[in-house]
């Protein structure tokens, strides 16, 4: 199995980061990507993928961490970006539920990145919440001008109708552990319906952690809870489900 976006390098793994990666191959997983939301964690993702075969990074600065972003930044993520093992620029976008960044700063920070991107053509991770809208017009006319950019909306947690919408400007959303939710009716929805060749897994991990491990650090592993899940949602087979996906998650990161 493939893990789309994880966070390794999060300071919840301290203590036992070597022996989680150490059995992933007994947990069933073949790669691990690692997101970074700033600098810091983006030089940390790029670290571990190099010294690990099994994980793959994506670089760049959250929007809650946009008020870090620079000049000199961007030219340390152009440089991060042409590391073998860095396969996408991410996690960008908007949120406007904690506004650690003032909007317009959001904003600005997530449009450079998106040029960043194509100027060395690699795919787009998006983190959006509390923005679903806004995010949706400025990847849609993104993608006027850059027809069938690889564009992946992490941790989905918009409405069936907006995951239509992006669906139909040819984006890639992926699901975690909200989908296993008692009470998460909207994502299940989404779960249920998404078109099966525009669907990744992840964990996002160390949050978001699958039922029945809520409330406890999440970690890749739990993957394959979220696909047992939506396996059933679907009515699939959970082989056939995975064998999708990972296709998917091989497909947005250039790797087929």
């Amino acid at each position: 199995m493939i893990d789309a976006h994880s966070h390794l390098e999060n300071e919840a793994f301290d203590e036992d980061r070597e022996a989680i990666i150490a059995r992933m191959e007994d947990d069933g997983l073949d790669i691990v990507v690692n997101v970074g939301s700033d600098m810091e964690t983006s030089r940390k993702v790029v670290d571990l993928a190099e010294n690990n075969e099994h994980l793959y990074a994506v670089v760049g600065v959250h929007p809650q961490e946009a008020d870090g972003y620079s000049d000199e930044a961007e030219e340390e993520l152009i440089v991060l970006s042409k590391k073998d093992k860095v396969v996408a620029i991410g996690e960008i976008g908007l949120d406007y539920y904690y506004e650690n960044s003032p909007r317009e700063v959001q904003r600005a920070v997530f449009l450079k990145q998106m040029d960043l991107a194509v100027k060395v053509d690699l795919p787009i991770v998006i983190h959006s919440r509390d923005a679903a809208e806004e995010t949706y017009d400025i990847v849609a006319n993104f993608l006027e001008a850059h027809p069938n950019y690889p564009i992946l909306i992490h941790c989905f947690s918009y409405s069936y109708e907006m995951m239509e919408r992006f669906i139909a400007l040819g984006c890639v959303i992926s699901l975690g552990g909200v989908t296993t939710f008692k009470n998460a009716k909207t994502p299940k929805r989404v779960a249920a319906g998404v078109p099966i060749d525009h669907l990744l897994l992840e964990t996002d991990c160390p949050y978001m952690t699958p039922t029945p491990h809520r409330g406890k650090r999440n970690e890749p592993k739990y993957v394959r809870l979220v696909a047992e899940n939506i396996a059933e949602l679907r009515g699939m087979d959970v082989e056939e489900l995975i064998r999708h996906t990972d296709e998917n998650t091989k497909r947005f990161y250039r790797w087929i």
